[in-house]
């Protein structure tokens, strides 16, 4: 459907494979009023539903996903296409999953765990949510986690030189 004037009227001008290879980019042009426009289209992979701390279902949401994973980044030097690849990354493990159904707090230890490896302050940003944070003792431990973490990493660099 044409962006412009809503018309179902259009054709395809140009297709190229993005993004690894796992979606279309179609520039389109309207017949009724003429104008250009893109498109993307992404294989619709079975994923599993996804059970909330409220016993809630519901299907997995990338762009729900995206708008999360904006917010922790937002003002930190990470660009929209690395975001876009943590997405994918989140959703290829999940699709392969055997289960049906998959607790939020899954995806969010995951989502955590490609995220730290990506900006981390974005990271505790994201945590912070997640894990819902109640005070700043708990913002404290977990950078202190961090810290802690990186600093046996140093360690374990330095011991195999």
């Amino acid at each position: 459907m044409c962006p412009f004037c809503r018309s179902e009227d259009t054709r395809v001008l140009d297709s190229r494979s993005v993004r690894d290879q796992h979606a279309v980019r179609r520039r389109r042009c309207c017949n009724a009023c003429g104008r250009r426009f893109t498109t993307y289209e992404r294989v619709e992979r079975l994923l599993p539903v996804i059970v909330k701390r409220d016993g809630a279902r519901e299907n997995f949401d990338r762009e729900k996903l995206m708008r999360g994973l904006q917010i922790a980044c937002r003002k930190r030097p990470i660009r929209s296409n690395q975001l876009e690849s943590l997405i994918s990354q989140v959703e290829r493990h999940f699709a392969g999953a055997a289960e049906r159904e998959v607790p939020s707090s899954d995806i969010g230890k995951y989502v955590l765990g490609c995220l730290r490896t990506v900006d981390e302050v974005a990271y505790v940003r994201f945590a912070s949510v997640y894990r819902e944070f109640s005070d700043v003792n708990q913002f404290v431990l977990e950078l202190e986690h961090l810290q802690a973490s990186e600093n046996m990493s140093d360690s374990n660099v330095q011991e195999t030189e």
